[in-house]
């Protein structure tokens, strides 16, 4: 196993390059990281909205909420986009993961165990 003196030696030696990452880089991939970009940005907006109703107990906002999950659905169509996967494709997926993962309904236990990642 490999050593390294210091955590700042460690990730100086193993982070990629910026030169590296920008030599990669192609349209499709630039619109795939705006689009994943895009959901955690506004997924983090979401949360902050249901934080303020659940932690300091303001009213819910329902006109943000939707605005957010409004944007969440534009980000995520447009890496189902640039993936050429359709949103019934993405929602038969899920379907299919949590059937065999909840295949009794959800217990605590079957949610642990993720009988669809053996």
């Amino acid at each position: 196993m490999k050593t390294w003196s210091s955590h700042k030696e460690m990730v100086s030696e193993l982070a990629k390059r910026a030169e590296e990452l920008a030599k990669s880089l192609d349209a499709r991939k630039i619109n795939l990281w705006h689009a994943a970009t895009g959901v955690a940005t506004e997924a983090g907006e979401l949360l902050s909205s249901v934080k303020a109703i659940v932690v300091y107990n303001k009213s819910i906002d329902l006109d943000n909420i939707i605005e957010e999950l409004g944007d969440l659905e534009f980000y995520m169509e447009q890496l189902r986009q640039e993936l050429m996967i359709t949103r019934n494709e993405t929602i038969a997926h899920n379907m299919d993961k949590l059937g065999k993962r909840y295949r009794d309904g959800y217990s605590d236990k079957a949610a642990q165990a993720r009988a669809d990642k053996k």
